[in-house]
């Protein structure tokens, strides 16, 4: 019976342990940024393809207080064919906000066709703006129609009432987070809330 088969190193002099334990180093680091620079490769441009994917489901289509409709290119973004109301002078106010190039436009053909008096709809800046929020009672807000709610309110004076729904107040941002209204449309809107209130 022979004993056990001594063990053969393939290693048989000390240069081919040097290229053994260097190879042991190089190999996996230049795997490693082989694969790190295959998966953060950005030279490749989108195809149509992947950019027809991503593109947006819809649009947001913003109704003016005339009854046009355009589409708004940013949320609180003037619509491109709304007639830009001049801001009423409030005393709230220490600087009345200049209207957007495009409104600008818009406004000045809009003009000659709308009558020089034309005062803003409450009802419908209410259904399109302030509706989100009043009719549920969101954060606070004071619910349409409900005397109980508004009694503290009316309580300080129409001004003051002006004032909090073109500033904000608290949860809710000036002018309901429509910054495309005028004061004037904004203070139609709360004129149409008090009436029901009362």
């Amino acid at each position: 019976m022979q004993g056990p088969t001594p063990h053969v190193s393939p290693i048989k002099n000390w240069k081919q342990l040097v290229v053994v334990v260097a190879l042991a180093f190089v190999i996996p680091i230049a795997v490693i940024v082989l694969l790190s620079q295959y998966v953060t490769d950005v030279s490749v441009p989108a195809s149509e393809d992947v950019l027809s994917r991503i593109k947006p489901v819809g649009q947001v289509v913003v109704e003016s207080a005339g009854g046009a409709t355009a589409p708004a290119s940013a949320p609180g973004a003037a619509p491109a064919n709304a007639p830009a109301a001049a801001p009423a002078p409030s005393a709230s106010s220490s600087t009345p906000a200049a209207p957007a190039p495009a409104t600008a436009v818009a406004a000045a053909a809009t003009t000659a066709t709308a009558p020089a008096a034309a005062k803003p709809d409450g009802k419908k800046v209410y259904d399109a703006t302030c509706t989100a929020c009043h009719t549920p009672g969101v954060a606070g807000a004071p619910k349409f129609g409900d005397k109980a709610q508004w009694a503290p309110r009316l309580a300080q004076g129409i001004d003051v009432l002006y004032t909090t729904a073109i500033k904000g107040k608290g949860a809710m941002p000036p002018k309901g987070g429509n910054t495309s209204l005028s004061d004037a449309e904004v203070k139609a809107a709360v004129d149409h809330m008090v009436a029901a209130a009362k």
